[in-house]
């Protein structure tokens, strides 16, 4: 039970890290924001998100369920058993985490269509692992 929870918790931190990269490879490099944005003030990150063409939302969307597969993945791969139901609980985490970022930032209303592919990635990150095991198993 405790190695659960700690899958849990590393894979999420594993995720958030691949999320974060992402993120900030979109907002500094390929659609920088304007000199001075701080994007932990939700008025500068929503006037950021205002001019953010509509590639950079594809970014954004890959970082977010990059997340919620790699984070999966780690904790499917690491946990000692039932690695669709770590997988999953990462992705849950994840969407929950999605559902209160859009309810916090004024993004269009089509890049909702990420949240319900969280828990999506997040199962064919179980699958993946479970396909191994059984793969190593035979």
């Amino acid at each position: 039970m405790i190695r659960s929870i700690l899958v849990v918790i590393f894979g999420l931190a594993v995720g958030m890290g691949v999320n974060m990269a992402l993120v900030m490879f979109n907002a500094y490099v390929l659609f920088p924001m304007p000199a001075g944005t701080d994007m932990n003030d939700p008025d500068q990150l929503n006037a950021y998100i205002a001019i953010l063409p509509t590639p950079g939302f594809f970014v954004v969307m890959a970082a977010h369920l990059g997340q919620s597969f790699v984070g999966g993945w780690v904790a499917a791969r690491l946990g000692s058993s039932s690695p669709m139901m770590l997988a999953m609980t990462v992705g849950m985490v994840s969407l929950v985490g999605g559902i209160m970022m859009t309810m916090n930032v004024e993004a269009p209303t089509w890049t909702m269509i990420e949240l319900p592919l969280y828990l999506v990635v997040a199962w064919q990150a179980g699958r993946i692992e479970v396909n191994r095991r059984a793969a190593t198993a035979s």
